[in-house]
């Protein structure tokens, strides 16, 4: 008997699609701030010539760089709880991918921060900025300006792999998709639309990256 799809089961469960939507966001957006600022705090450290603080980051970076997101993911949800610090599926889902895109946006930080011009951190110095001013107007920022396009596709990669986080019953994108798959045994149709959400996703956050790129970092190249 020839499959027909019947995709009136999708409309009739959009409520649920958006509450994974919304869900997957809220732990995207949460987890990439946190993320970001690791970071940073990561890129000045590798960059500080400080070799306590330079050791200590790139043991980070290593380490979360070169072991599987899911380990990650079951260490923070299942493994903490052995020593009794348990969280609920939502924290630990969004210090996981914390942690996670923080070791990836050190390497991709400490890239732009070591392109920047030296004249120009001598010429901030001479000027009586004292070294955190250095680093926030003359080094950061044009920094982000020219790693924004790295930086906004490892973002992508963050949304993509917040997919994983339904393996430890976070309810977001991909666990509503396979709690509706369950119920109603309609695979194709609801992995067709939950794989659609996630395109329009990607796609919003690179038009709103583009937006931003156009605004205030002109001189680096168009994210495609």
């Amino acid at each position: 008997m020839d499959y027909i799809p019947q995709f009136s089961v999708v409309w009739n469960n959009v409520g649920f699609f958006i509450q994974g939507v919304f869900l997957t966001l809220q732990i995207v957006v949460v987890a990439i701030a946190l993320g970001l600022m690791l970071g940073i705090a990561g890129a000045m450290a590798r960059t500080s010539g400080n070799r306590a603080l330079n050791w200590i980051a790139t043991a980070y970076v290593e380490f979360f760089r070169n072991t599987p997101f899911l380990i990650q993911l079951f260490f923070f949800f299942f493994g903490l709880p052995s020593i009794g610090v348990r969280m609920s599926p939502w924290q630990a889902a969004v210090l996981a991918l914390a942690i996670n895109f923080g070791a990836y946006s050190t390497e991709i930080i400490r890239a732009g921060i070591e392109g920047i011009d030296k004249g120009q951190i001598e010429a901030g110095m001479s000027l009586g900025f004292k070294k955190l001013q250095v680093f926030r107007h003359i080094i950061l920022l044009p920094a982000l300006g020219k790693i924004y396009p790295a930086l906004i596709s490892q973002i992508v990669i963050a949304v993509l792999f917040s997919s994983v986080v339904s393996q430890i019953s976070a309810e977001e994108l991909t666990f509503v998709g396979n709690y509706l798959q369950s119920r109603t045994f309609r695979s194709l149709e609801i992995y067709m639309a939950n794989s659609l959400i996630y395109v329009a996703l990607v796609w919003t956050i690179k038009g709103v990256a583009y937006g931003v790129q156009k605004k205030f970092f002109a001189f680096t190249q168009y994210i495609r």
